[in-house]
């Protein structure tokens, strides 16, 4: 399985589920963070659901048609109880927890950004031209901004959040039960203050959003093309004094084309990728609601969506600009692609961008 697939998997699918799960169950569809919450909760359960019989289970697509094979899900467990921690999936932690790899060396030890409280985010970024990094920020910057204009008018200070009965209940539920191998971890935040429930809803909205999409939605141009990235390979690279070290050498085309995936194995790939990489045509994007002036009844609130969607729009200008910059090599020039993963609109179908509102593929 590649490494997007486990991270999309891993961080954005799985992770999120008991949230949403517990959300169901101790919120009210009243209450104010559940009102928050509905358009990036949207599909992400029968989602899961359908995944759990066709592509994750034993014996199923991953297991049958990557190179780990019947380890592929424990590989992705394994990742979960060594590495993932909530307060550090938020994209500034998690950018400066980040290890930089250049020719194989990790520089410095840094990460990806190094903390700077005379930034904006708190950041500096390593390499500047770092396209899912800068980009990222403007959604972070736009999604942190709407929740906690949000949060403020529904909770004016501490004591309001502490003695909130179906808040405390919704987030015990998704630590105790839907986290509980991880239960008794010291780094979970603690939902006491207006900033802490900002800080915990916008990772959220990230991970359900921007940081999906991110993962997603590049795969099949990246591996719909099997000798591009097969998923697996049926023979091993020969190294020197291997009976087929010989072979190898004379003709290194032939013996990796011999290598790659059964006829079956990669068009198997290839449909689901194609799926997984689709937008729907009923799609929900970031910055839109299907109900935008009714699904509260608090004017100001729905002002400051309405602004939040205005943001999300200038940000995906200003994503058309940097992609447009010639400056910019990481983005611009003969043979790069543009970066567009992050630009929140799309049509549907395979377009290689659009940033939903939830994980609903």
């Amino acid at each position: 399985m590649r490494p997007s697939g486990f991270s999309c998997r891993l961080k954005t699918h799985a992770c999120i589920e008991p949230f949403i799960l517990a959300a169901h169950r101790q919120l009210s569809a009243m209450h104010p963070i559940f009102k928050l919450l509905k358009p990036h909760m949207r599909y992400t359960l029968e989602v899961n659901a359908l995944a759990r019989q066709i592509l994750i289970n034993g014996g199923g697509v991953i297991e049958s048609g990557f190179t780990p094979g019947p380890v592929c899900m424990e590989i992705s467990a394994a990742a979960y109880r060594d590495h993932w921690r909530i307060d550090e999936e938020g994209l500034p932690a998690d950018l400066v927890r980040r290890q930089v790899f250049l020719a194989s060396l990790v520089v410095d030890g840094r990460g990806m950004a190094v903390e700077d409280p005379t930034q904006p985010h708190g950041l500096r970024l390593v390499i500047e031209d770092y396209p899912y990094a800068t980009d990222g920020l403007l959604l972070w910057s736009a999604i942190q901004s709407w929740v906690e204009t949000y949060v403020a008018a529904s909770y004016p200070d501490d004591e309001s959040i502490q003695s909130d009965y179906e808040l405390q209940s919704w987030y015990a539920e998704a630590v105790n039960v839907g986290h509980a191998d991880k239960r008794n971890a010291p780094w979970w935040p603690r939902l006491s203050s207006p900033a802490a429930l900002s800080s915990f809803l916008t990772t959220l909205i990230w991970l359900s959003s921007a940081q999906h999409a991110a993962l997603n939605f590049g795969q099949y141009p990246l591996g719909g093309y099997i000798p591009n990235r097969p998923p697996v390979l049926r023979r091993l690279i020969p190294v020197e004094g291997d009976p087929e070290y010989e072979h190898f050498r004379s003709d290194p085309a032939k013996f990796f084309l011999s290598a790659l995936p059964s006829l079956t194995q990669a068009t198997t790939f290839m449909t689901v990728i194609d799926t997984l990489s689709t937008h729907s045509v009923d799609e929900e994007y970031l910055g839109e609601r299907p109900d935008p002036y009714t699904w509260t009844g608090d004017g100001e609130m729905v002002e400051a969506f309405h602004e939040f969607a205005s943001e999300v729009r200038r940000a995906e200008s200003e994503i058309a600009r940097r992609n447009a910059d010639p400056a910019r090599r990481n983005r611009c020039g003969a043979g790069v692609l543009p970066y567009e993963l992050m630009a929140p609109s799309s049509g549907p179908g395979i377009t290689c961008r659009g940033v939903p509102n939830s994980v609903t593929i």
